[in-house]
């Protein structure tokens, strides 16, 4: 039992940590915001749960991936695929010249379903398909580059490359994927309409408590020696390898466990926006992805769920009271926020909201510790979870 209390809720502060973010989203922000804005921040969390895997393949395993929307988009897409099946019943697509088929392979001149769509007609397949389609994807990336020792910047480019591949793809392939405008007009899930407050709602809080899972698996996988042994490799990646470890299996692992995450992110996108198209796919929204890591904290699962909604409520306010200059507002924002806190709003927590609790509390702030030396350096994150860095040979 208290093994279990370390690895998934990080101990005290861990635990802390994740009820201060069950009130803020469970209670907090459905009580204070109309039906609207609630939706706007249920999409703001589906970004998150993109951020939450770059926590785990960037800042621990030093894997920058500049392509997430790419099993982001994967993922979007194969919910997307069910419920435009669903959408287009031969009653509602009598007036078209072939009935039961998606609008926009009717404009293309297609008289059947194409193969690849069909097994789609099961909600089971769907979901099958939303994690395991782009964790193979991942997976076959993944082997590609890491067993060949391909990382660092080339690594990025790579990623970088596959995300404009199927966008471009995605959009050449109109009577498939419904081009540039995507898969659009999803009404239903399984008979249930998903465009009224009550299913948005629902709908919000499912989101919520899918992510809260993915960050207890993150913890879970950070507690574990595999968790150090990503800090071990992103420090120290030779001499992992010396010691007997499969470092491109390692990597593999954390970069295929990203992408399940953002797939399940890409899919409650789907649910609560109601359509899915390649402007989610591309280099553009995969950067922007990375930007919602950095500004929360890349060392921190919870601080990337804060940079994501700070980044997004950003975007929204600015767009709104400042429309033609909200994109420098936004870029201004993400330079200071590199510039004077580079470790993001988990590292500002950490040297300016202890001691302010202090002074709250009427406690004198805590002196800073003493170094401690190279051999036996930690990492502490605001998640409460410890890994142990690589031990470096004193000189």
């Amino acid at each position: 039992m208290n093994a279990a209390y370390e690895k998934l809720l990080g101990g005290k502060s861990g635990l802390i940590g994740l009820l201060a973010m069950a009130v803020l989203l469970l209670a907090v922000f459905p009580l204070a915001l109309d039906m609207f804005r609630l939706n706007l921040v249920g999409k703001y969390l589906s970004y998150a749960f993109v951020a939450v895997g770059l926590v785990l393949c960037w800042g621990y395993g030093g894997i920058l991936s500049l392509g997430q929307g790419v099993f982001f988009g994967v993922g979007g897409y194969c919910m997307a695929m069910f419920l435009k099946l669903e959408a287009s019943d031969p009653i509602s697509t009598k007036i078209q010249s072939t009935p039961g088929i998606p609008d926009f392979m009717d404009w293309n001149q297609l008289t059947e379903l194409p193969a690849m769509w069909q097994p789609f007609h099961s909600f089971g397949f769907t979901v099958l398909a939303v994690l395991a389609a782009p964790t193979l994807l991942a997976f076959l990336i993944g082997l590609a580059m890491f067993k060949r020792r391909v990382g660092d910047v080339y690594f990025s480019i790579v990623t970088q490359a596959i995300a404009a591949i199927l966008s471009i793809l995605i959009i050449g392939q109109q009577g498939l994927t419904g081009g540039v405008n995507g898969i659009t007009d999803l009404k239903t899930l399984m008979g249930w309409d998903i465009r009224t407050d009550s299913a948005r709602l629902i709908l919000y809080f499912v989101n919520a408590g899918l992510l809260f899972a993915c960050i207890l698996a993150g913890r879970y996988i950070l507690s574990s020696k595999l968790g150090r042994l990503l800090v071990a490799m992103r420090d120290k990646e030779e001499r992992v390898r010396f010691s007997g470890y499969d470092v491109a299996s390692f990597k593999i692992f954390v970069f295929c466990a990203a992408a399940m995450f953002s797939a399940i992110g890409g899919a409650m996108f789907t649910l609560q926006v109601g359509f899915m198209s390649p402007s989610f796919v591309g280099i553009v929204p995969s950067i922007e992805m990375v930007i919602y890591a950095a500004v929360g904290g890349r060392m921190s699962l919870l601080g990337a769920v804060y940079g994501t909604l700070l980044v997004n409520f950003g975007k929204t306010y600015f767009s709104e009271t400042f429309p033609e200059l909200w994109l420098f507002l936004m870029g201004g924002l993400f330079i200071a926020v590199v510039m004077y806190f580079p470790n993001g709003l988990a590292g500002l927590y950490q040297t300016q909201g202890k001691r302010l609790l202090a002074r709250l509390r009427g406690k004198p702030a805590a002196a800073p510790e003493p170094a401690k030396p190279r051999a036996a350096v930690a990492e502490t994150t605001r998640d409460g979870i410890e890994p142990v860095a690589t031990l470096e040979a004193s000189k």
